[in-house]
């Protein structure tokens, strides 16, 4: 972000889903660095200016050891210089937040309208806000509202929370406390894995590359990886068992001893593997019962199913086109909550998803065998800024740089091809204007068929 001179018009900065706090590990804040620099950039700059941060600036529900205002004590405690930088920037231009599910406790109590004021943040404890720019308007919310997970049935109400709430307060939170004591403080980023369904997946991941001991996971590794393997020598030995399709000596035994040590052992492998084929499948009609009845229960819980990232978008989309059809003045229609950005043109007008700061986990599925799915992470520090220029509405996105962590163990690499993480989202869009100039920006959502909605 380059100094610019005042502008006659307004621009309007958005971010959200910072989810800064929680307890132990939670407290962590990997792109606070870059945060300051935001904050201090914005506080140089010599424009007409506002920073909206449209919900999730705090995780206070993942405190649990702490209660209503002592809450922002700790915030206080802990980032000081956030919050001197907050009240720097502020002096400058306006700064609002509005509550999002993770820190619905802001809209629940007015003494965090007057301590967030003491460092020039003004606290709208609203749903929706709005701002006019260009003779239109600028519709913004978080977008929990519009989340049965996470809807408030009483927004206001500081007992009215939603499943949730329970959700982080019993499996987010308890993650934070416990993360350090994994071989790897891997636990901890159970708030990024998207969505809570493959939370299951990602846990056995984390076990067998991570938490397992060597001499069991190197034992393992050769029998899951010639699982699939196993499978297909097992049908031409069927076939050849029922004269189907008869093969010389069986040519895939042929060119095993050839190997000699290395074959006779892949030879063990597959004849063990098929022996547990065998016996799975003398057992898969009383598993598949059960499984049937646990996956039903699971289901009760929210644990497994769920909507796919492509519903979830569709249902934002629809909720915009509602907007714009009850509202025809409303320009832009911003939110955030599910942590996808993305800026997309609907009736001439536009809908901007304001994304995340925090750490994205990519599953990506393993080239050959029956082995865990492997996560990759990623960042996508973003924000959006929305001005007039010639009369018209423009909106603009761009990514603040931040190196991707290289968590991903020498075993994981070796078993999976590393996932094209980016997606082309526009630099500039002119709200019916047609024209989008685009670059490939870090994306969150590779595998999209393989993700879906988040609980935040």
């Amino acid at each position: 972000m380059s100094k610019e001179s005042q502008k006659d018009s307004k621009r309007y900065y958005f971010i959200s889903d910072l989810h800064i706090g929680g307890d132990e590990t939670l407290q962590e804040v990997e792109f606070m660095d870059e945060l300051l620099t935001f904050l201090r950039e914005l506080e140089d700059s010599d424009e007409d200016a506002e920073l909206i941060v449209n919900g999730d600036a705090f995780g206070l529900w993942e405190f649990t050891e702490l209660e209503e205002m002592a809450k922002f004590d700790a915030l206080l405690d802990r980032y000081p210089e956030l919050f001197e930088q907050l009240r720097a920037t502020g002096e400058s231009i306006p700064i609002t937040f509005i509550p999002g599910n993770h820190d619905y406790e802001l809209a629940c109590y007015d003494e965090y309208v007057e301590r967030l004021a003491e460092y020039n943040v003004t606290l709208e404890q609203e749903v929706v806000i709005t701002r006019e720019v260009a003779d239109r308007t600028i519709w913004i919310e978080h977008g929990q509202q519009r989340d049965p997970n996470n809807r408030s049935p009483d927004f206001g109400n500081p007992y009215a929370n939603p499943p949730g709430y329970h959700v982080n307060r019993h499996i987010t939170s308890k993650a934070g406390q416990l993360s350090k004591r994994g071989k790897y403080n891997w636990l901890k980023d159970i708030q990024s894995v998207t969505p809570m369904t493959q939370i299951p997946d990602w846990i056995i991941s984390n076990y067998f590359y991570r938490e397992m001991s060597p001499l069991l996971r190197y034992a393992a590794v050769p029998f899951l990886l010639l699982f699939q393997v196993s499978l297909l020598f097992f049908l031409v030995v069927m076939l050849d068992v029922f004269g189907v399709w008869t093969l010389p000596d069986i040519a895939v035994l042929f060119v095993l001893r050839q190997l000699g040590f290395l074959g006779a052992f892949i030879e063990s492998v597959l004849v063990i593997n098929i022996v547990v084929m065998v016996l799975l499948v003398l057992l898969a009609i009383p598993l598949f019962f059960l499984w049937r009845d646990v996956r039903r229960t699971l289901s009760r819980f929210g644990l497994v199913g769920g909507e796919d990232s492509e519903d979830v978008n569709d249902r934002y989309l629809d909720v915009a086109r509602e907007v714009f059809d009850v509202h025809p003045e409303v320009a832009v229609f911003v939110y955030g909550h599910t942590h996808r950005a993305s800026i997309t043109e609907v009736a001439d007008r536009i809908v901007v998803n304001t994304g995340t700061w925090l750490r994205r986990l990519h599953r990506k599925s393993v080239v050959l065998g029956l082995l865990p799915s492997v996560f990759y992470s990623s960042f996508r520090l973003n924000y959006v800024r929305i001005f007039e220029e010639g009369g018209s509405v423009i909106v603009e996105y761009e990514v603040i740089e931040k190196s991707n962590p290289k968590d991903v163990t020498l075993l994981e690499r070796l078993l999976t091809r590393k996932p094209k993480i980016y997606q082309t989202i526009p630099e500039r869009t002119v709200v019916g204007g047609g024209n989008q100039r685009t670059r490939p920006v870090p994306d969150q959502t590779a595998d999209r068929a393989q993700t879906g909605e988040i609980d935040e």
